[in-house]
């Protein structure tokens, strides 16, 4: 078994009603090649008023400082923690107080104990510490993650929304429900006017739709229309992979996602396999410019596919899981 601190990209299995319909069709493990952490440099980029971001390996950072101390979202792998303290330590010598995970996946998580040993308190949607406290099967690479180490666990946990008053900023936290997986959290400076969007958005990218642990292509999709409606056009949005964004980053995402959805819906409606639905490539309009990551198109068509709930797949169009 590998450690909890695994790549996001290995994240993609199917969903347990969905994938005794597709036996015949079992998904293909990616190969996975995982950083050397010896070499991942942690770089600071300051967004806003009190926020910045740190990138590295795994999910983006971000971190809040002033007086009140350090609130930090996501810590990525677990062998990084020392280089990602001595970033914070740059930005500033206020305590850790806070480290907050956006969801559960190891490349956002993985630093969790030796930050909590370095002070900080761990914070989470109520799922988040559901999934990190028990064995998760990821039957797309047929591999078990294993439980996370009781120090890991997020001490403190939600379950719609919950606000931070820290270092002169109203800090909102939302829960978007089904969406990269089921325990997915928005994060919104108010006074800075920041978004950290986490694997909700992926900037330049196509996105992961975990539907292994409770995601789904509408409820992605409807947390990319509830950020929408929440930032403006002056509002810096950190994603959980790629660089800085804003709000015309995230409405060409959240568009992209939607036809690629709508296309994919349509296929299933007409009954058509899932290795039919991928030969009529429903993505080949976006590949050139969003297949530059991880996930690469037929990958993207199975996770959608086997999200899709039954009525939009009756109906081939806008609401509503593929049987």
């Amino acid at each position: 078994m590998m450690n909890r601190s695994l790549c996001i990209c290995l994240l993609l299995s199917a969903a347990p009603a969905h994938a005794q319909a597709q036996k015949a069709e079992p998904p293909s493990p990616p190969k996975i090649a995982m950083p050397d952490f010896s070499k991942v440099e942690i770089k600071t980029h300051k967004v806003a008023g009190s926020v910045s971001m740190l990138e590295g390996a795994g999910g983006n950072i971000g971190v809040s400082a002033g007086d009140d101390g350090l609130f930090v979202i996501d810590d990525q792998f677990a062998p990084l923690a020392p280089k990602i303290k001595a970033a914070l330590a740059q930005i500033s010598k206020k305590p850790l107080r806070f480290v907050f995970n956006t969801h559960w996946h190891g490349d956002h998580t993985g630093g969790n104990q030796p930050l909590a040993e370095a002070g900080a308190l761990i914070v989470a949607h109520d799922n988040v510490r559901k999934r990190m406290s028990v064995d998760q099967f990821i039957e797309a690479v047929s591999m078990k993650v294993p439980a996370a180490p009781p120090r890991a666990l997020p001490v403190v946990t939600f379950s719609e929304e919950v606000t931070f008053h820290l270092n002169g900023d109203e800090i909102h936290v939302f829960h978007v429900p089904n969406a990269h997986t089921d325990g997915d959290a928005i994060i919104h400076f108010r006074k800075a006017n920041v978004l950290h969007a986490g694997d909700t958005f992926i900037n330049g990218a196509y996105p992961v739709i975990d539907y292994s642990t409770g995601g789904s292509v509408d409820g992605y999709i409807a947390a990319q229309e509830k950020m929408l409606a929440t930032v403006d056009d002056s509002t810096k949005i950190i994603p959980g992979h790629g660089p800085l964004g804003d709000k015309a980053a995230l409405k060409t995402a959240h568009d992209m996602l939607v036809k690629v959805r709508d296309k994919i819906a349509k296929l299933a409606a007409q009954k058509k396999t899932l290795a039919e639905v991928k030969a009529a490539k429903p993505t080949a309009e976006f590949d050139a410019e969003w297949s530059k990551g991880f996930i690469q198109p037929d990958i993207l068509v199975e996770m959608v596919y086997r999200s899709l709930s039954p009525g939009k797949a009756a109906r081939g169009g806008s609401k509503g899981r593929a049987k």
